[in-house]
């Protein structure tokens, strides 16, 4: 069994131990083999891997032919964001979305907490991480975030408390706000074309609606053409349709360790994908070039910029000189 971290630089084996409180990898093994039969009656092998990020782990096991990932996490303040997002997940893979579905507990729960630990099991997916390079996937993918955003607008939210699900800030005070805090990365040409356009902005946008929160690369999984897995729901969010729309564009190729822009091509494709299934509205086309310049410019990072997030934001912002 291999033991890896997901992000982060840091010795796995003692973030296992000084994070999560097991002493060894046997530990681990051991635990999640009980957990997994325990809770939802399935006898599986050892982990083939577990790979650490943050307060999360994810352990690969198998049982026969079936291959099944356990989640869990040790940050109690995530507990009732991630049983949302599991029951959210749920919602969507009985609708035939290709989603990471959980499979349910013996008791019949989606996302289970015990012990300090809350977790989900899901079955994998095969597939490949998006390819950026592939025409036919990120219009596809584009596609597929469309069909997502149509259901989870009929999604029975109810009243979920505001530090499980909170409202967003008027998306104009967002940016303001971003710009008002004096970034480093953000010369006065930038922050002039965008506040230019910010004042023409329209403020007749659909309502806010829960949406993926993180979707790109490292949760899109492909086989051919086809979007055969959208993963990890846990940082799904209110927010409008057009605002993930452009910051998933803008971040559609990054991965968990290559973290670089796509082209402008690439975010054209996208957008031609969710269009065929779901065309905006003149003031979300209007947002559109405002939010795939703002996430340009928040991602260009101070100091050294190996993947060339300064050159993509350079390059929006040519597309936009004079606008």
């Amino acid at each position: 069994m291999t033991i890896e971290m997901l992000w982060a630089q840091d010795d796995p084996a003692e973030v296992l131990r000084d994070r999560f409180g097991f002493s060894s990898a046997e530990a681990v093994s051991a635990w999640v083999g009980s957990t997994v039969e325990r809770l939802w009656g399935i006898h599986v092998e050892a982990p083939e891997r577990v790979v650490i990020s943050d307060s999360n782990a994810l352990a690969w096991v198998s049982s026969g032919d079936q291959r099944l990932l356990l989640k869990w996490s040790v940050a109690p303040e995530r507990f009732e964001r991630l049983a949302l997002a599991a029951t959210v997940t749920a919602w969507l893979g009985a609708l035939k979305h290709p989603v990471s579905a959980p499979v349910p507990t013996l008791s019949g729960e989606v996302q289970v907490t015990t012990d300090g630990v809350s977790m989900g099991l899901q079955r994998v997916i095969d597939g490949d991480h998006l390819n950026d390079e592939d025409a036919d996937q990120v219009r596809t993918a584009g596609a597929t975030l469309a069909r997502l955003h149509t259901a989870l607008r009929s999604y029975p939210l109810g009243n979920p408390r505001p530090d499980v699900l909170p409202m967003p800030t008027p998306l104009i005070e967002q940016i303001e706000g971003w710009i008002t805090s004096d970034p480093l990365t953000l010369d006065r040409e930038a922050r002039d074309v965008l506040g230019r356009l910010l004042e023409r902005a329209s403020t007749d946008l659909p309502p806010v609606q829960i949406v993926q929160g993180d979707y790109r690369a490292a949760n899109i999984l492909c086989a051919g053409g086809a979007v055969v897995g959208v993963l990890d729901f846990e940082e799904l969010r209110l927010d409008h349709q057009i605002v993930e729309l452009a910051r998933s564009a803008v971040m559609l190729g990054t991965l968990f360790r290559g973290w670089g822009p796509v082209t402008a091509s690439v975010r054209q494709q996208f957008l031609d994908g969710y269009q065929t299934v779901h065309a905006l509205s003149d003031a979300e086309l209007q947002w559109w070039p405002i939010l795939v310049l703002w996430y340009s410019l928040a991602l260009v990072p101070p100091g050294d910029d190996p993947t060339g997030w300064g050159r993509a934001a350079i390059d929006v912002l040519d597309e936009l000189r004079g606008k």
